[in-house]
């Protein structure tokens, strides 16, 4: 090989490495559905500037929110609304659809999806639902017509359309638009090498006894007989109870992106709702998705994820949890913390210095039992040191790193853990080794145990 082509070789491979290494993106929605929120303009640079989001999804087209985006290099997914789809089946007025809606805009905002329809499956308006792919086809043929090539036609759906989700390899469409909605859209994606959108909510699978499994949190997992997996959180059964449904049909090879998914900070009275919980989803979330692991039946993919949402919009009707889905408030500062979400992070008191333990706040700890097991504790500490929690401290040098012992700095970990993460119960659960005491075991700000 002659040094021209090795170091042509060598370049490809660095590129295919970088891609490979790259995180994934992560996105937000931005609803409207509100009167005291700040204009396009201060939103996109509030994003810009201020965030690490680099794309959003939107339930419209509202041309004063494509302009303020222009420039930007924010990628932005447009959204057809429900009552459109009809009319977009013939494809002169998709052209005109597009005229108005797209053309305008793009490419000076970087529109990449167009979303059609909004989880339309919970209509259950037939003769509506069997003219979503004919839209979608047409939308897509509007596009090519006007010579625009980057923008993908695909629809978003929650896991309604599943008639089966557990366990996760038994997933199912929904009998009679498994083969009659699915089977079309999912070729009409393949085709066209767009994703498949998805809407996956492990709030709405909540349960007390389970919430670490819904939070990300350690937990006994669980177990899929069929594949002898043991899921360890909520959403990747979700997603792969999805990859089984279209498995299951032919289209195992489509890609996924999540549209939506989120956590309400306060609504009447459910234990669910909270501040913590919230911003324990969001942290352990990004996390995961940004580890690239994939899931267990979709391991090394990495999901596009849309989160739910960038404001609290005190206009949306319903319960109190509507109006709390926001990462922000309308003023944009945070409804709880969400470091890895923010430009710079959480705060840590300045750089190069050393790291403060977590003060243990309230009159209650979370510590290992006593019979927990090394291997269990061990087990404990990787897990919190994984998920965003400064254990700087319990590193050699560190303000906690002595006694140099995996109980003290398991003790260390999981009240940190258990602090920082809404203080219920369940965050002290860690696979049943951990313990609430209300006996301060807390030593300049160190946790330690007898």
């Amino acid at each position: 090989m002659s040094a021209a082509a090795f170091h042509r070789l060598f370049a490809a491979l660095l590129i295919l490495l970088q891609i490979s290494t790259a995180a994934v993106a992560i996105g937000v929605n931005y609803g409207t559905l509100a009167n005291n929120l700040r204009p396009p303009a201060e939103v996109v640079n509030f994003i810009k500037t201020k965030t690490k989001i680099d794309r959003v999804k939107i339930f419209d087209t509202n041309p004063d929110i494509l302009r303020a985006f222009a420039g930007t290099g924010i990628l932005v997914t447009v959204t057809v609304g429900n009552g459109e789809i009809p009319a977009l089946t013939d494809l002169a007025t998709a052209r005109q659809w597009v005229a108005a809606h797209i053309r305008p805009f793009h490419p000076q905002t970087r529109i990449n999806y167009i979303a059609v329809g909004n989880e339309i499956i919970h209509t259950n308006d037939k003769p509506l639902i069997a003219r979503l792919v004919p839209a979608m086809k047409s939308l897509h043929r509007a596009l090519v017509l006007a010579g625009i090539t980057d923008i993908k036609v695909t629809s978003p759906h929650s896991l309604a359309i599943l008639s089966i989700s557990e366990p996760p390899s038994m997933g199912r469409f929904r009998r009679g638009y498994d083969r009659a909605i699915f089977g079309p859209m999912l070729q009409f994606l393949r085709e066209t090498k767009a994703p498949f959108m998805v809407n996956p909510y492990p709030y709405f699978g909540y349960s007390p006894n389970m919430a670490n499994y819904a939070l990300f949190g350690p937990n006994r997992g669980v177990y899929d007989k069929y594949t002898k997996i043991t899921y360890t959180n909520m959403f990747d059964a979700m997603m792969d109870a999805l990859y089984s449904a279209m498995k299951n049909i032919g289209y195992s090879d489509v890609d996924l992106v999540i549209g939506e998914t989120g956590w309400p900070s306060n609504c009447d009275g459910y234990v669910a709702c909270s501040p913590g919980n919230a911003a324990t989803f969001h942290r352990n979330l990004v996390w995961h998705v940004n580890s690239g692991k994939g899931t267990p039946l979709m391991p090394n993919r990495k999901f596009e994820t849309y989160l739910f949402a960038l404001f609290n919009e005190n206009l949306k009707p319903g319960p109190t949890a509507e109006r709390n889905w926001g990462l922000f408030h309308p003023d944009f500062t945070p409804v709880y913390d969400v470091p890895n979400i923010m430009i710079g992070g959480r705060h840590r008191g300045g750089r190069g210095g050393r790291p403060k333990p977590v003060a243990p706040s309230g009159k209650k700890w979370c510590v290992p039992k006593s019979d927990a097991s090394v291997q269990a504790l061990q087990k404990n500490i990787d897990y919190v040191c994984s998920s965003n929690i400064d254990c700087r401290p319990i590193q050699a040098g560190g303000a906690c790193f002595l006694p140099n012992d995996i109980r003290a700095h398991a003790s260390y970990a999981m009240n940190s853990y258990y602090q920082t993460s809404g203080r219920n119960d369940f965050n002290c659960d860690f696979s049943l080794t951990g313990v609430i005491t209300t006996v301060n075991p807390s030593h300049g700000g160190c946790v330690y145990i007898s």
